[in-house]
């Protein structure tokens, strides 16, 4: 098998005859067969996945295929896809088939990308590693014996093993980003609202957003002008007109880093210097780049922990073993139905973030906590605003550290935490973000740098991300 590493190439092979959907679609079941050792896939569409490149096919012969023919994609397993299964990774939803496709899926099968699987993730998007899902954690490809980072790590795991073209995530707080650079893979979050969050299963709504995981920025430019766009079903989503992600080269531009992500102590020695390094780059190609005093770094781990497990606390006590999902066999009346369902359908750390988003929204804490955080989001709104009236981007570190390794313990579990250092902002004010893989450490994995742009500025961001991954 050819392996193929952007759309452009493999619809080229298929307009010359050189392949079809469907023996690329084959290809790819057979190496999600040699890789099941990565438990990235929690199931394949193996029939479904072939008949569609067979109907595919024939429309590519009638001229009347759509643009992303020729794409195979797998969807994270909190992304939901009619008469299919969807868990979360959790034992809760353990056998729930979904009545309805996420509006993000529609759009890609409406324009004939084929779905091949659902992907493992740590349990309802809570997890930097995934090994929170129920399911078995997923294997690093570049080295099994670390993490993909999380919680779309079967997600990264798959587009960097080759094991389909491209992938959808979630991105809470670094969801997408953080494994993207894990893998050494392009992952993006668009702005709040700019994607659908319909048929996304929740695990904080005002953070949560559905986004594509490539190999390269076109790829993901070419996922976002599908899927982003106004959606009746979801109120929080943008009316605003959405780009066409044409990749309009900008000649120059101004970048800000943040100085006390530079300065972090917790920031590995060796991605500093390639930050620093790009910073250079950047300044020799004509681009203005400044330094930015934001000395709010240690305040934004908190914030998102305390108001998303506030959201989670809300959002998953519909899973009651009532409803729908995992029922004890244990219960014997309702107040054990639920107390046992719960407890023994949801995950430690699913468990631990619903505990403490409940105590931040008791009533002796609600304004100590709660209503404190959203003081801390509003301000860290205004600050970041008030750079971009003066830059362009954001530039960052992805994450502090390189891969992980499986099964790494922390005395306290508020250390994992810090993983979204410098991912969570983003998602806290609601703008893009990008991770793009441009790094390799001397330990041989690789590592991203980010790029955060202002709210409804995707297209520009990923232009400017196209231009520093094609110098």
């Amino acid at each position: 098998m050819n392996t193929y590493r952007s759309l452009d190439a493999i619809q080229q092979d298929i307009q010359s005859g050189k392949t079809t959907c469907l023996s690329l679609t084959k290809s790819y079941l057979d190496r999600i067969t040699e890789h099941k050792n990565l438990n990235a896939f929690l199931e394949v569409y193996e029939e479904e996945a072939l008949e569609n490149a067979q109907r595919i096919d024939r429309k590519v012969q009638d001229g009347k295929a759509g643009k992303l023919a020729g794409m195979v994609i797998g969807i994270k397993d909190n992304i939901c896809y009619k008469d299919h299964k969807v868990s979360a990774s959790s034992k809760i939803l353990d056998n729930f088939e979904s009545l309805f496709s996420a509006t993000a899926v529609e759009r890609l099968i409406d324009e004939d990308a084929i779905i091949i699987g659902r992907l493992n993730c740590d349990e309802f998007a809570m997890g930097s590693t995934n090994e929170n899902s129920a399911y078995g954690p997923v294997l690093n490809p570049l080295n099994t014996e670390l993490v993909p980072g999380g919680s779309s790590g079967g997600s990264a795991a798959a587009v960097a093993a080759n094991l389909c073209l491209a992938t959808l995530g979630s991105d809470t707080g670094g969801s997408i980003r953080q494994p993207a650079s894990f893998c050494g893979v392009v992952g993006f979050k668009p702005t709040y609202g700019r994607v659908s969050r319909w048929g996304l299963i929740a695990y904080a709504s005002s953070f949560d957003q559905i986004g594509p995981l490539t190999h390269n920025v076109k790829d993901a430019a070419l996922i976002m002008a599908v899927i982003s766009g106004e959606d009746e079903h979801d109120s929080t989503c943008s009316s605003n007109e959405a780009p066409n992600f044409d990749l309009e080269p900008i000649k120059k531009t101004k970048v800000g880093y943040l100085k006390s992500t530079i300065e972090s102590p917790a920031l590995d020695p060796e991605i500093k210097q390639h930050i620093l390094n790009t910073i250079n780059t950047l300044k020799e190609e004509g681009h203005e780049v400044v330094e930015i005093d934001f000395p709010y770094l240690d305040y934004v781990v908190p914030t998102y922990y305390v108001l998303t497990t506030a959201e989670a606390s809300s959002n998953l006590s519909r899973y009651d073993g009532i409803h729908f999902g995992y029922r004890s066999n244990e219960a014997s009346d309702i107040p054990s139905a639920y107390q046992k369902s719960r407890s023994e359908g949801f995950g430690k750390e699913v468990q631990r973030r619903i505990m403490l988003g409940t105590f931040v929204l008791s009533a002796g804490y609600y304004d100590a906590y709660y209503t404190k955080a959203q003081k801390v989001r509003r301000l860290l709104s205004e600050k970041t605003q008030s750079i971009f009236d003066s830059c362009d981007f954001i530039l960052s570190p992805t994450s502090p550290n390189t891969a992980l390794k499986i099964g790494q313990t922390y005395d306290d579990p508020t250390q994992l935490y810090l993983e979204d250092i410098f991912t969570v902002h983003a998602n806290i004010v609601g703008i893009p973000a990008i991770s793009l893989p441009t790094g390799t450490h001397s330990n041989g994995m690789p590592f991203g740098i980010q790029l955060m742009a202002p709210a409804f500025k995707d297209a520009e961001l990923m232009a400017f991300a196209n231009q520093i991954m094609n110098k």
